[in-house]
């Protein structure tokens, strides 16, 4: 098979990571589903990462690990990286993996990645990076935080990545993948959506430590600020796999004109 991005005739490189660590069990999940389409590589954080977003780390040294991944599973090699998940990206195509991958996977993560979720999801973060690197890439959750049906998921991430290869992406382009937690047969379908408006209402408890020092514990709750039509919520609320084009361009375009006209000297 021909490598449509590289022109190379080998077996085409899937990577996958993810931001809940390398031993959580939507990663596991994710490799049992990629093993048919070529050579899976894992490389993913030692430890949780969520909501760390598009962090890299800069004035710390990363570090990489080879770990153990059962034969079941058909990966060819796993490591587990110190930093974030798109230091684990960065990594592994620069350093640890063979050759350029074809396709990388991030996932399965634990709860939904929509709406502004988007924007601090290590988990689709780590797809983006591999997209800033001109790679096809796809971020895969599961909206459910208790445990849920991985294997549903798995089966849509699947779906999806033959597509991918098949079809390709457009440059600068990542697919976000939302999977409602239900049997797949219980699956609505398929919507390609918009990232709905959102926000979280933060706030702080303010506490004390041992040592009487003062520190804070965040809390917040989630608001949908989207009642039109088309979004990545409303399809997951309908029992529908949401897809959702993303690019890492966050120019407004439309508002560009606009800005234009402001008066920049006093």
């Amino acid at each position: 098979m021909e490598d449509r991005k590289n022109g190379s005739p080998e077996e085409p490189l899937i990577l996958i990571s993810n931001d809940d660590g390398i031993d959580s069990e939507g990663i596991a999940a994710l490799a049992g589903a990629m093993g048919d389409f070529g050579e899976v590589y894992i490389v993913a954080p030692m430890d949780e990462q969520s909501a760390v977003g598009h962090a890299i780390t800069v004035r710390d040294p990363v570090r990489a690990r080879a770990w153990d991944f059962t034969e079941e599973a058909g990966v060819a090699a796993a490591w587990a990286v110190s930093g974030t998940p798109a230091d684990c990206v960065k990594l592994a195509v620069n350093q640890l993996l063979p050759r350029r991958p074809r396709l990388v996977v991030s996932g399965i993560n634990r709860g939904p990645n929509t709406a502004v979720n988007v924007i601090y999801s290590g988990t689709v973060s780590a797809a983006t990076e591999a997209s800033i690197l001109g790679i096809d890439a796809a971020a895969f959750s599961l909206c459910e935080w208790d445990g849920g049906h991985y294997a549903t998921a798995a089966r849509v991430a699947r779906r999806v990545a033959r597509r991918i290869l098949k079809k390709g992406l457009p440059e600068g382009v990542l697919l976000n993948v939302n999977v409602p937690s239900r049997p797949l047969d219980r699956l609505a379908g398929t919507r390609v959506t918009r990232q709905a408006r959102a926000r979280w209402e933060e706030s702080f408890t303010a506490r004390t430590d041992p040592f009487d020092e003062p520190y804070y514990w965040m809390a917040g709750e989630f608001v949908d600020l989207d009642e039109g039509e088309g979004t990545d919520l409303g399809a997951v609320e309908e029992g529908y796999v949401s897809v959702t084009p993303l690019q890492h361009d966050l120019t407004a375009y439309d508002h560009l004109a606009g800005v234009r006209e402001w008066t920049w000297e006093e």
